[in-house]
Formats: C-alpha cells, structure tokens, sequence
C-alpha cells in the first residue's frame, strides 16, 4: 500500500512537470479580459479553501489568551515606569549637582571681584588723600 502511495506521488509529480513544461513552451501569456477573469475567480476560490482551514479559538482559549495579554501589558508598564522614574531622578540629581558647582563658582568670582573692587576703591582713596594732603 504505502509502495502504491509512492507510486501515484510521482504519477502526480511528472504530471505537474508536464504542465510546467507546457506552459513554458507556451511562452509569456498575453494580456486578456479572460485570463484576468480566471484569475480572480482563482484567487477566490482559493481564498475560500483557506478560509475553511482556520481553526477558531474557544471562549476558554479566548479569555486565556486576553489574560497573558493583559499580564504583559501591566509587567512592561511597570519595568517602562521603574526606568524612567530612575532616569529622571538621575538627570534631576546631575541638574542640581550643576546648579550648585554654577553658585559656589558664582560666589567665588563675585567675592574675587568684590575683593578687587574693595582694593582698587581704597587705593583712589589713599591717593585722594594725599592729593589733599599735598594741596
């Protein structure tokens, strides 16, 4: 029996070699209304063969399926908020580390200039002085 199945596979197998060979001799096919035709009611009809293979899920299947869903929804929600919690906590540390060195390098230079200023003001003063002095 099986040595019949093999048998009648490659019957089938040089029958379709046939058919290739002939459409090739045949050459490219030519455009026509008749062969579009054909060609769509091929589609359909192949459409509808594979439409009778799906095989629908049942409503246990269905709830189950919306579970998992629903599940990875809410783990990948959760891991998608825990980094962005961190990251934004890091950004707003180095922003505020920032802010501090820009204020004590703020306060540096201002108590530099003011020194500079406080120096340069007494210097004149002396020399106003001693302007007077002298007059």
């Amino acid at each position: 029996m099986a040595d019949e199945k093999k048998v009648t596979d490659a019957e089938v197998a040089a029958k379709k070699a046939k058919k290739t060979e002939k459409k090739a001799k045949k050459g490219p096919s030519k455009f026509s209304p008749k062969n579009v035709g054909k060609g769509i009611a091929r589609f359909f009809k192949d459409l509808r063969g594979e439409t009778k293979k799906i095989v629908w899920p049942g409503p246990k299947m269905i709830v189950k399926s919306t579970g998992v869903v629903l599940a990875t929804i809410l783990v990948l929600g959760a891991v998608v908020w825990i980094i962005d919690f961190a990251v934004s906590g890091g950004i707003g540390a180095l922003n505020s580390a920032a802010n501090e060195v820009t204020e004590v390098v703020t306060e540096d230079a201002s108590d530099e200039t003011d020194e500079h200023d406080h120096d340069h003001d007494h210097s004149e003063d002396e020399t106003e002085e001693d302007k007077t002095a002298e007059n």
